[in-house]
């Protein structure tokens, strides 16, 4: 049997020689023809206007209702007997609409409850109805989803109309979830209705106590504590427990604490007013750094003194120091110890104590002063040789002034660094002498001398080392050679007489 699918109110053609209907008493159509003879139509008023019939033996039938939906006989009388087809007709319309009605104002969280109803009105034959949940296909278990369907004919149209109805059982991850009611239409095509989406409420189950602040805490910050219920609708009405205080906050889940000191670290609670035994505990830790030094400012001492230096750190945990001098970071991490100051000791010492992001910088200086000492006093030659260099180190504070009792060129003078100034200057002695070196400032001076030859002296010298160098040469030469000749005289005799 052939099948033959179409809308409703549109025209369909049956292809066949001869059509009768299955029941040609009932409808009162018959069509008819005879060899050489045209077609003849017998019907009643309900189709005598909408069948007609084509040369090759089809049938056309207009405007397709309802009551066209069955199957239609086609018959040929031959020759060789009674040829007979089966047609069968499928009158076909989609929902003129798809609403989701009835739908719950919320959800509670574990009870089966209406999501809503949803209506495929109006087709043929009755739509069926598929339920989804963020567009995955939700199927009837009888516990969580109850699903039930119903189809209503209407009584003049004949037009099927589909109600389903889903009920279902909500959990914490339903608060987002998106419902939605659909069917195919004959191309297949999905036709799915508005998504509607549900607040899900549930008792609260736990609590949370949270600091909003960020960052570590510091003496004079604020600091705001929140406790968090997973209820829905969430609670608003808390008690906060601040240092032995029971605080009832209300329409509010926060409290804040202001200008905090160091005695607020220690434990801190809150609990649901409607049901103290939920609650939460955090404890807080509020970070302080205090740093004392001694001495903090400039401090004179003398050469050979002793310095105590104290440094006193006051803080909230384990933290770290480090100390330069004259922004040279020194070796070691421990407070500087000054036992018998030296010059070098002088200088800006800084030291910085830290802790997490808390820093301190605390700083002294050092100033060691005293009497000028020579360190060293010394003389050379030239390279050219046409001159003598002379160089005076001394060191003291104030820094030491250098003078010469002679006349000389001065050379140069190096940096007063650690308590320490030298000077060079050239003379060019004729006749041997004596050089004194003078180092002084405000509190003494002291004179240190040196023998200086005279430049020409040391040329006659020179040459006078190079005469005797000359003749002992020529000693030397001699003694080698009468050596030489003895043994060769006594080689000669012992040949002679062996």
């Amino acid at each position: 049997m052939c099948s033959v699918q179409s809308f409703l109110g549109v025209a369909v053609t049956l292809l066949c020689c001869c059509v009768f209907l299955q029941n040609p008493s009932e409808s009162g159509m018959m069509i008819k023809k005879l060899k050489g003879k045209p077609f003849e139509v017998l019907a009643k008023d309900g189709y005598s206007s909408r069948v007609s019939m084509m040369d090759n033996g089809s049938m056309f039938l207009e405007a397709l209702t309802l009551e066209d939906q069955k199957v239609f006989i086609c018959m040929l009388v031959t020759l060789q007997g009674l040829l007979e087809r089966h047609v069968k007709v499928v009158v076909h319309k989609d929902p003129t609409n798809l609403e989701l009605l009835e739908q719950a104002a919320e959800l509670e969280i574990g009870k089966l409850a209406k999501i809503g109803q949803c209506n495929a009105i109006d087709a043929n034959p009755a739509a069926n109805i598929t339920w989804f949940k963020n567009n995955k296909t939700l199927s009837h278990d009888g516990e969580g989803i109850v699903i039930d369907d119903s189809v209503q004919v209407h009584a003049v149209t004949g037009l099927s109309t589909t109600s389903s109805t889903l009920r279902y059982s909500a959990g914490k991850g339903d608060a987002d979830a998106s419902f939605t009611c659909g069917t195919l239409d004959l191309a297949g095509q999905p036709r799915v209705s508005l998504p509607v989406t549900f607040t899900i409420t549930y008792p609260t189950e736990n609590v949370s106590l949270k600091v909003l602040s960020e960052g570590v805490l510091l003496e004079g910050d604020n600091v705001t504590l929140r406790c968090v219920a997973d209820g829905n609708p969430a609670p608003t009405t808390f008690n906060f427990f601040i240092k032995g205080e029971v605080k009832n906050v209300v329409d509010s889940d926060s409290y804040t604490m202001t200008n905090i000191n160091r005695d607020a670290t220690g434990e801190y609670k809150c609990s649901l007013a409607e049901k103290p035994s939920l609650e939460a505990s955090i404890n807080l830790t509020v970070s302080y750094l205090n740093v004392d030094l001694s001495p903090s400012e400039e401090v004179v001492k003398k050469a050979g003194d002793t310095l105590v230096v104290a440094l006193k750190v006051d803080s909230s945990g384990d933290h770290k120091v480090s100390w330069t001098k004259d922004n040279g970071l020194l070796k070691a991490d421990q407070v500087p110890t000054f036992k018998n100051l030296t010059y070098s000791d002088a200088g800006v010492y800084e030291g910085q104590v830290t802790l997490g992001p808390l820093r301190r910088v605390v700083s002294f200086q050092l100033v060691v002063e005293g009497a000028p000492v020579i360190t060293l006093l010394t003389k050379r030659l030239g390279e050219d040789g046409r001159h003598k260099v002379l160089t005076c180190e001394a060191e003291g504070y104030p820094k030491p002034t250098i003078t010469w009792s002679v006349n000389g060129t001065w050379l140069e003078e190096t940096p007063y660094i650690n308590g320490k100034v030298s000077q060079k200057i050239t003379v060019v002695p004729s006749a041997n002498l004596t050089v004194y070196c003078t180092v002084s400032n405000q509190f003494s001076q002291q004179i240190q001398s040196i023998n200086v030859s005279s430049l020409f002296e040391e040329v006659r010298m020179d040459k006078q080392d190079q005469s005797d160098n000359g003749d002992q040469t020529k000693l030397a030469i001699g003694i080698v050679a009468g050596l030489l000749l003895v043994g060769v005289i006594v080689g000669l005799a012992y040949w002679i007489y062996m």
